[in-house]
């Protein structure tokens, strides 16, 4: 799986429920090599929607390759020595901790 696929997949991988009542947020995902792209992950009235390309103002944006997202999504890497040496940029991490579970990165 690449990290464009895992993207494209969120809304039909998380649980809906764990949505409800949160914020509405937006999203940027920026990944780079074979496999990223640049994407908009929408979370509005309990839905989650992606969309091809960087649209709109994102509350937080998330900068990676391919390798180190699948790295980090599979468990094969550890997120927070990846933010450290840089191979993992967020934006706000404190936007991105309210939605990693629901995004499965937790």
């Amino acid at each position: 799986m690449t990290s464009n696929e895992f993207i494209h997949q969120l809304p039909t991988r998380i649980n809906q429920d764990q949505l409800e009542g949160m914020d509405d947020t937006v999203f940027h995902f920026d990944i780079t090599g074979d496999g990223g792209g640049s994407h908009t992950v929408k979370v509005a009235d309990g839905k989650m929607t992606v969309e091809e390309g960087l649209l709109g103002d994102a509350k937080c944006t998330v900068r990676a390759t391919n390798d180190n997202l699948m790295g980090i999504i599979r468990g094969d890497v550890n997120p927070m020595m990846a933010l450290l040496t840089g191979k993992l940029k967020i934006s706000n991490q404190g936007e991105m901790l309210k939605y990693a579970k629901a995004f499965g990165l937790m």
